[in-house]
């Protein structure tokens, strides 16, 4: 046994967080352990629906309420597969990233946090904070921090 038992890595659906999810899987799979990957939304507005429902009818679930955030993780969660992980699970939590990364943690007992680093060079980040820094800044257990970028 690894390491590792419970490896948690975030992704909001883009090509660099899906890397960050490779090595995930990666990791996972070196340490048999379990990979939880989650992806933060926010729900719709009220004007969003009204949008959507108006614009695709029947098909308006598919990009409001937490439908495109199933979709990610599952499109993330075959990668992971592909990548080796055996015990995968998903979870989609409305929230900010950050937030939605700790509570996972808690409420998972991960040891392990795996993001990718966008935004931890840029301007942006090093003057507002980015998710990578602010989850290695708060984080009870390791952090790793991809390099995707």
């Amino acid at each position: 046994m690894g390491a590792y038992k419970k490896v948690i890595v975030g992704t909001d659906g883009s090509r660099t967080s899906m890397l960050a999810v490779d090595r995930a899987a990666k990791v996972a799979a070196a340490s048999e352990a379990e990979l939880l990957i989650v992806t933060a939304f926010e729900p719709a507005s009220r004007d969003e629906i009204l949008e959507a429902q108006d614009a695709l009818k029947g098909d308006a679930f598919l990009v409001v309420g937490s439908a495109p955030a199933e979709s990610i993780l599952k499109s993330a969660a075959g990668r992971a597969r592909a990548a080796g992980a055996a015990q995968i699970e998903t979870m989609a939590v409305e929230g900010l990233a950050v937030s939605v990364l700790d509570k996972a943690v808690t409420q998972s007992g991960a040891d392990l946090i795996v993001v990718g680093n966008v935004g931890l060079n840029s301007l942006a980040g090093r003057i507002l904070g980015s998710v990578p820094q602010t989850v290695a800044r708060r984080a009870d257990v390791d952090v790793l921090i991809v390099h995707t970028s």
